[in-house]
């Protein structure tokens, strides 16, 4: 068969590599001139900046994709697990290392806060727990599929829904867990993975704690954008076809059937057709569907405002990821999802690859992509709100690390919801689709298929299961084995 993929996002190259392999000739369509979507890259000056997902947790799911071409990843695409998953600053000047050895964590912990480690420890087994037992379900797989729930997992899962902790929030868990309150603010912000509220979220989104500190996070030894260059090579060895700078501007249907696409003045047929675009802006320009009712009323999940600093110094105190914790964390979280806005005091990550990646920055250089969670676009004044924000992350790095970081800044470019809307057509710069505020939200993200539209999927961090590299590596599994190979 043809098969269209419609974005090259990691969903997208999956899906194509997938598809090829099964024997289909695929020709992935992207809008932009290069892959990736929103895992992208950015140099500016002597400096290298990976521009979107910067956390690689399950590396057996890009593994697997090797291995089914016959290739292998620790020679195409080498990684290393980090030491160190993160380094947390909190208000009170608390530095707190969450270590991957499980020994080291234990001293971290009590040294550090007033929690017993015993009670982390048994949080993050709890978390695997919760993984192993959700995962089957709502990871890898899709409940679209009513045939699916007569099988052992979902009869598993539904046994032990008590375990998924839906009725509870996720900060609600970790307060009833923990005493230490820089230990529940840690573990709420896992919330923020897939852009939603921890004072919202079910906690079963805490099991995402597992993936990270018990699997483990890694990294890849040329950086975040050597996974793409890595999978497009991939691809193109075994034959899918892109075609880059090709908008594709409407899905069409026939007779309840998706028969083609239109890309700018033309139209083309295939048999098939996937979709890695943004679930709502598909919704809402690309396909006459009632799917757009319930996807704009759904809650969108936080954007981003994003700095990107060649700094001309190094600092030894910081790791590859890091995290300057707001003061209340409650407050922030208010501002964004309710107030549309951002806090005076915001929390701020900084994602430095240099530490890694040597020639992404010059020598007794560093590149900071400086991060703080924003609200998806609906009208704000976003350069008032940027300046602003510029002006508190950089009172906050200054305290924490005791110096004037504006005099180290010598190149600059910033990222906006407006800008993320722009060059990765994320309906008003909203990161990962809809948010999960609410008990119910794993139900609600769309699905890897419609019921009334035959040879149409979807793939990508905007629908099931979710957001991250692992989801929507996982999509592109559960949209291709509903495709049967080309000679069946």
């Amino acid at each position: 068969m043809k098969i269209a993929v419609i974005g090259s996002g990691i969903g997208g190259l999956a899906a194509a590599i997938r598809l090829t392999l099964k024997g289909h000739h695929v020709t992935v369509f992207e809008k932009n001139p290069t892959p990736g979507g929103k895992l992208a890259q950015l140099k500016v000056g002597d400096f290298r900046f990976d521009t979107g997902p910067s956390l690689f947790t399950l590396p057996q799911l890009v593994e697997e994709l090797f291995e089914l071409c016959g290739e292998k990843m620790d020679t195409l695409l080498p990684c290393q697990r980090l030491e160190n998953n993160c380094k947390y600053f909190f208000a009170d000047d608390t530095e707190f290392n969450f270590y991957h050895d499980k020994n080291k964590l234990k001293s971290e912990i009590e040294s550090k806060t007033t929690e017993k480690a015993s009670t982390v420890l048994k949080r993050l087994s709890q978390s695997e727990e919760v993984y192993n037992l959700n995962a089957p379900v709502f990871v890898f797989s899709t409940f679209h599929n009513f045939s699916n729930f007569i099988t052992k997992p979902y009869i598993k899962a539904f046994l032990n829904l008590h375990k998924l902790n839906f009725a509870k929030t996720m900060h609600a868990a970790n307060s009833n867990d923990f005493s230490d309150k820089r230990i529940v603010q840690l573990f709420d912000r896992y919330a923020t993975y897939n852009g939603s509220n921890p004072y919202k979220a079910p906690a079963t989104l805490n099991m995402i704690a597992h993936l990270e500190n018990n699997i483990g996070a890694f990294f890849p030894e040329k950086g975040m954008y050597a996974m793409v260059e890595s999978l497009y090579d991939l691809a193109i060895k075994k034959g899918v076809q892109f075609r880059f700078n090709s908008l594709v501007t409407e899905i069409i249907v026939e007779n309840k059937k998706a028969t083609g696409i239109k890309i700018e003045n033309h139209t083309e047929n295939f048999d098939v057709i996937v979709s890695d675009s943004d679930s709502k802006h598909l919704a809402n320009n690309m396909l006459n569907h009632p799917l757009r009712k319930r996807l704009n009323k759904a809650e969108p999940s936080s954007s981003a405002l994003i700095f990107y600093w060649g700094i001309n110094r190094t600092f030894p105190k910081m790791e590859l990821h890091n995290i300057l914790f707001s003061n209340d964390y409650e407050s922030e979280f208010k501002k964004i999802f309710e107030e549309k806005t951002l806090s005076d005091d915001p929390t701020v990550y900084v994602f430095i690859s240099s530490k890694l990646v040597k020639s992404d920055a010059p020598k007794g250089s560093e590149n900071w992509f400086v991060m703080i969670n924003a609200p998806s676009n609906s009208g704000q004044n976003w350069e008032t709100l940027m300046l602003e924000a510029r002006k508190n992350i950089i009172l906050k790095i200054n305290k924490t690390l005791s110096v004037d970081i504006e005099k180290h800044i010598v190149n600059e470019h910033i990222a906006s919801p407006l800008s993320i809307e722009k060059n990765t057509l994320s309906t008003n710069g909203s990161l990962y689709g809809s948010s999960s505020n609410s008990m119910f939200s794993a139900f609600m993200r769309h699905p890897n298929w419609l019921k009334n539209i035959d040879n149409l999927y979807f793939v990508g961090g905007s629908v099931h299961p979710g957001g991250g590299i692992p989801l929507c590596l996982s999509s592109a599994k559960i949209i291709t084995q509903e495709i049967p190979d080309a000679n069946e």
